[in-house]
């Protein structure tokens, strides 16, 4: 695969993620969709924070972070989630795309690699109250550079959240995030919410 690519060639390439399977309720287990992975991905590589670097996509479920900063140019990829099922579809859609990153099964609380840049879609805490905030703090002891997805109502407490921490939140970005109907508890067939992408440096 080509390592130079237009924004539109990386969404399509994305397309091809196979989403969850079995996805769990506790986990909050929704694929980032396709159109938004390759607008924040694209929008890191333009600001020089995946190509040639080492790439650490944390809670990356079925790879869609993972397999976008492979896709342009990464030096190593590394994946990190706890759930075993995810993990499964994620080596699958790594052998269809031919993708040269490593997926790891271990709780993101355990992960120790330094990284380059990070990327994550944390659960919004919707099931887990402030399932997030480990995340984050794993992150940015991790990195100097995090990207991550978060309830749009939330982004005044995360930009809080980051400043405690020596952090600053340099830009952020909502978006229209659709999520079907995956789970019993789920009354319609599709909800949309608004998400704050944040890059937190």
């Amino acid at each position: 695969m080509s390592r130079m690519m237009k924004k539109k060639d990386l969404e399509m390439g994305l397309q091809k993620v196979r989403n969850f399977e079995d996805p769990d309720p506790f986990l909050e287990q929704y694929m980032t969709p396709a159109t938004i992975a390759a607008d924040i991905l694209f929008d890191a590589y333009s600001k020089g924070d995946i190509k040639d670097l080492k790439v650490v996509d944390l809670g990356c479920g079925t790879g869609m972070f993972s397999i976008g900063a492979w896709m342009l140019g990464a030096a190593q990829v590394d994946g990190y989630d706890i759930s075993e099922s995810a993990l499964k579809i994620a080596e699958m859609n790594k052998q269809d795309l031919g993708a040269d990153v490593s997926f790891h099964n271990i709780d993101i609380i355990n992960v120790k690699e330094g990284a380059d840049t990070i990327f994550m879609n944390p659960p919004f805490g919707c099931q887990n109250r402030n399932a997030d905030r480990p995340f984050l703090d794993r992150a940015m002891e991790l990195s100097e550079c995090v990207y991550s997805i978060h309830m749009a109502n939330t982004l005044d407490f995360i930009t809080e959240y980051c400043e405690k921490r020596g952090r600053k939140v340099a830009f952020s970005k909502i978006y229209k995030y659709d999520i079907h109907n995956t789970f019993s508890f789920h009354t319609k067939t599709k909800k949309t919410v608004d998400v704050a992408v944040v890059n937190i440096r």
